[in-house]
């Protein structure tokens, strides 16, 4: 019979120890969280603020009472550990409520100790109402708050998942909401090109959204940026991040790796072999920029849980990296993103050789009363033509086209996979040749130079350059709106209407996708041009690129009208 304690509930601690029962009835097992709840939908706790879901109670999936009786476990909550005591084997425990001590053996030690909310020291904190958000107890203490408070300004600080989705809940149950970001862009798991949507979508429904600008101070019932504009706000949400917590660790002498996060090798075994770590506060490995990096997220959390509960019982485990899947939603809108970014490559100055494409086809059959477009990026290798990583922003099932590209990166697939994969479909659901097959099929064309393509944030440069750009829609599309300054010939005419093309210049096509405008390049190419130019994405990825910065920024739209 072995004694196995885990410090910590929730996605790593939680199935750790159901996995360790799974293995053997005989086993000791015991798990030790500071807080009243030792497993819980951290995922799930924004969604408390809007009343989705209706009670805070509802956010705990299991009670120590559960635990032992489904599971033969026992969940010691209000028990903080305070010191592990490695050369005696045993760990310091501090009953929260009795403000008592005691000491407990264990054969094998699991650490799963999260991650906790960054918290800089400003000037004037404490002149604010400040909350931050890791926990049940967190979350019902915010709502609470707020739901007493007749003012119904609230200030969220940071734009990553933990920030956007409270931002967003507030605003849903009624609140004056701002969301500021000291980043140029909200949810860096987006490349700039693509999270334009997103920030659209927050602004189009109320958020006031502010990136580039810091915060510097607080005062009463204020947050001061940087740039000295002043926020009003009874309520403030600090959301800049979260740090490994790995005091405890640290202080028993365990490694941390290059990332400060606690370093396991591959069975995510600690430099004590009697000793494991998950979950948010372990770095690590990519197989694509062969390196170490933290990722919290609650997926890899629970699939290290089990091979931590495999390996302690003899099995072999198959770690092979992480490429770092997740989804988002944004109002109507829901965001998904897989492997490398553009942004990511670059600021890890990367020596990839790579291309990309960037494609809006419809989520399903156009002639479906819910279908919608797509927005669809792609990041693969040249010349090999490996996947390396994809975006995708829309009303429809954009995890599942992620998803899909998830299973190829981890396969080690190419854009030849993509072209070939066999999806379902149906009018419902989307298209005889998927979104996925799509990216497959452009980014070919790309890689074997069949054409050549611009992408849609270029197309203010090229304005501002006097590049020849041609709208090839039909003429009542043009007519209901297109780029100031852009003639029309529409992909109908071409073919009568080819001398007007020139061919001393590049000429850059442009219609609403980016579909159209392919054929025309292709069609032109075929009458002997050279110069021929596709815009990717047509005018709904300029319109959507184009839309936040314009408002925000009182900048002079280059279309007369934006189409989404």
């Amino acid at each position: 019979m072995k004694k196995v304690l885990i410090i910590g509930g929730v996605a790593g601690g939680a199935s750790t120890a159901a996995r360790l029962r799974r293995h053997s009835e005989e086993d000791r097992i015991i798990m030790f969280e500071k807080g009243p709840h030792v497993s819980f939908s951290n995922c799930g706790l924004p969604y408390h603020l809007s009343g989705m879901i209706s009670e805070a109670e509802k956010l705990v999936l299991m009670s120590p009472e559960k635990f032992l009786a489904q599971y033969n476990i026992e969940a010691r909550v209000n028990n903080e550990v305070i010191e592990i005591d490695r050369e005696n084997k045993e760990i310091v425990v501090k009953d929260t409520v009795t403000k008592k001590t005691y000491r407990e053996s264990y054969d094998k030690l699991v650490l799963s100790m999260g991650a906790k909310p960054i918290v800089p020291k400003f000037e004037g904190l404490d002149s604010v109402n400040v909350f931050t958000i890791r926990n049940v107890v967190d979350i019902n203490r915010l709502n609470l708050f707020v739901k007493e408070r007749k003012d119904k300004k609230i200030t969220v600080i940071g734009g990553g998942f933990i920030g956007i989705e409270a931002a967003e809940n507030l605003r849903e149950a009624g609140y004056e909401v701002t969301l500021i970001e000291a980043a140029d862009q909200i949810l860096k798991i987006f490349d700039y090109d693509m999270v334009q949507r997103l920030q659209k979508e927050m602004y189009d429904k109320g958020v006031e959204l502010i990136v580039g600008d810091k915060v510097e101070r607080f005062k009463k019932n204020c947050v001061v940026l940087e740039s000295g504009k002043v926020i009003i706000s009874e309520v403030v949400v600090l959301a800049i991040g979260v740090a490994p917590d790995t005091e405890l660790a640290v202080k028993a002498g365990i490694e941390l790796g290059k990332t400060r996060a606690v370093k396991t090798d591959n069975n995510y075994m600690t430099n004590d072999r009697d000793i494991y770590a998950v979950g948010d506060m372990i770095e690590v490995y990519s197989p694509l920029f062969n390196d170490y990096f933290k990722l919290s997220l609650a997926g890899p959390a629970q699939k290290q849980a089990r091979a931590v509960a495999d390996h302690i019982n003899g099995r072999v485990v198959d770690n092979r990296g992480y490429i770092g899947s997740s989804v988002i939603k944004v109002f109507d809108f829901n965001g998904a993103s897989t492997g490398l970014t553009e942004s990511l490559i670059k600021a890890r100055g990367m020596s990839l050789n790579y291309e990309t494409i960037e494609i809006i086809p419809s989520d399903k059959v156009g002639l479906m009363p819910n279908a919608n477009p797509m927005y669809f990026k792609m990041i693969f290798e040249v010349p090999t033509g490996r996947v390396l990583g994809a975006q995708a922003i829309g009303k429809g099932n954009v995890d599942k086209r992620i998803d899909v590209i998830a299973s190829v990166i981890k396969f080690g697939g190419t854009i030849e996979d993509l072209k070939d994969l066999e999806l379902c479909y149906a009018p419902p659901f989307g298209t005889a040749k998927d979104v996925v097959n799509f990216g497959g099929y452009v980014a070919s064309n790309v890689l074997e130079r069949r054409f050549k393509q611009e992408h849609f944030s270029k197309v203010r440069e090229l304005l501002e350059a006097g590049e020849c750009i041609i709208d090839i829609r039909e003429k009542n599309e043009y007519a209901e709106g297109h780029l100031k300054g852009v003639p029309n010939i529409p992909l109908s005419e071409l073919r009568e209407r080819v001398n007007e093309i020139p061919k001393d210049r590049t000429v850059y096509l442009q219609c609403r996708s980016g579909q159209r405008s392919y054929n025309a390049c292709l069609l032109l190419q075929n009458l002997g041009y050279t110069n021929v130019v596709n815009v990717t994405g047509g005018i709904l990825g300029i319109s959507m690129y184009e839309y936040f910065n314009d408002k925000t920024q009182n900048r002079e739209p280059i279309v007369t009208k934006y189409f989404f």
